[in-house]
């Protein structure tokens, strides 16, 4: 027997297979802002506005929709901005502005899965160099090709370079 339920002049099938919804990273960051906007929160507010809007803009300009990965490039990509405009707020004296910065990274963090420690990224570039034989810094390219795919939103590509640098240089 399927369980149905009358909404307005139409009959629905309910769905009594669906256990536990699981959210996309999409529909968490909307829940989220709406979170923000009854709790009066504008900084809060205003981040995930960007974040939104930063999201629907790749999904018009490429014509896709974007998933939980895409979603996690695009983040990663605002973060990388916001540590360099803090950078330059704080090279220009403008704490206010490098303080501002910073709660919208503190915000957009949220969002990323656990960033790998420098010893966890090390593990991993120590494992693809021995595996691979590479050595000497004309190997960077491919061991960074090899590489990412392993941190890919786990961890800061700059970071995962300098320790790729100093491995293959040793």
């Amino acid at each position: 027997e399927i369980p149905l339920r009358l909404v307005g002049s139409e009959m629905c099938i309910r769905d009594s297979f669906k256990t536990e919804a699981v959210m996309s990273l999409k529909d968490q960051i909307t829940s989220d802002m709406r979170d923000a906007m009854r709790a009066h929160d504008k900084e809060k507010l205003s981040a995930l506005r960007m974040l939104l809007s930063s999201i629907k803009q790749k999904e018009v300009d490429e014509q896709i929709t974007a998933d939980d990965a895409v979603i996690q490039q695009i983040i990663a990509k605002l973060i990388k901005q916001r540590k360099d405009s803090v950078e330059q707020y704080l090279a220009g004296n403008r704490k206010d502005l490098a303080d501002k910065e910073s709660a919208e990274i503190k915000t957009f963090e949220v969002y990323l899965p656990a960033q790998l420690s420098d010893e966890e990224i090390q593990k991993i570039v120590d494992e693809v160099v021995t595996s691979a034989g590479l050595s000497g810094p004309a190997a960077m390219g491919k061991a960074m090709g090899m590489i990412k795919p392993k941190v890919a939103g786990k961890a800061d590509m700059g970071r995962v370079s300098a320790l790729l640098k100093a491995r293959l240089a040793q």
